[in-house]
């Protein structure tokens, strides 16, 4: 068996999420759909650097999978990408080593989350950048943004159902870019990220630049790890799994 590792990116919208689920269309499910098919129909199970939630979309996310013999990896690549369905593509396959893991090998990840900040939803954005009518405060948000960097027990904004123990993460980066007059960039960049902890650190975030919290929510909801005092959790159209970065 030879090991690849591909670079992908989706659309969320029509997916009820990453991994594979009974009677629900995953980008899982749909990959190894073709996997197997290209794998003279003997089963492929895929692996993932993480999973993203329903509606939530990818520029660069990394899997890796398991085929016989050894393939040409443009041609693999271009298969993939054919063979898919076009809310699914494939920018590069390449082969690694075996014992190569996506989720378990040193690595950094990058999400990016668009925000509309309008009276009236963009139509055309509704599928891709959530939507907060009300006003913003660009220095609150920068200011709260910035107690979030470095390494914290993120427990208190991570969802009921996450299933890891250690809740210790490092986040080296989490910055708002204004895009235009109604729209927001926001980066997070760190050595992983607890189950939806970019929406709900997005959701607080909101709510204290509209002024219903104040900056040092950020520092109460980290010292207290209590997820009552963190905001909701922001749409996940508006969040996108931008790059992950392997550190070997």
């Amino acid at each position: 068996m030879t090991r690849y590792m591909a670079t992908i990116a989706y659309d969320g919208t029509n997916f009820a999420g990453f991994q594979t689920q009974n009677n629900q269309r995953t980008v899982q499910e749909e990959i190894e759909k073709v996997l197997t098919k290209l794998n003279s129909h003997q089963s492929v199970i895929l692996q993932a650097s993480g999973r993203t939630d329903s509606g939530v979309h990818a520029h660069g996310q990394r899997i890796h999978f398991d085929l016989q013999g050894q393939r040409d990896e443009e041609r693999l690549r271009f298969a993939l990408d054919t063979q898919t369905p076009s809310d699914i593509a494939f920018h590069e396959v390449t082969q690694v080593e075996e014992d190569f893991h996506v989720r378990f090998n040193k690595h950094e990840k990058i999400y990016e989350y668009f925000l509309e900040n309008s009276k009236v939803r963009s139509p055309f954005y509704r599928l891709y950048r959530a939507h907060f009518r009300y006003n913003l405060d660009e220095d609150l948000m920068r200011q709260a943004l910035a107690d979030l960097i470095g390494t914290h027990d993120f427990t208190g904004f991570t969802a009921a159902g996450a299933t890891v123990e250690d809740k210790v993460r490092t986040i080296t980066q989490a910055e708002l870019v204004k895009l235009d007059e109604e729209s927001y960039k926001f980066i997070f960049r760190g050595n992983g990220f607890l189950y939806k902890q970019v929406r709900n650190m997005m959701g607080t975030v909101i709510k204290i630049g509209n002024g219903r919290m104040p900056v040092s929510q950020i520092k109460k909801i980290l010292e207290s790890k209590n997820r009552d005092l963190a905001g909701p959790t922001a749409a996940p159209e508006g969040l996108y799994l931008k790059e992950v970065i392997y550190l070997d």
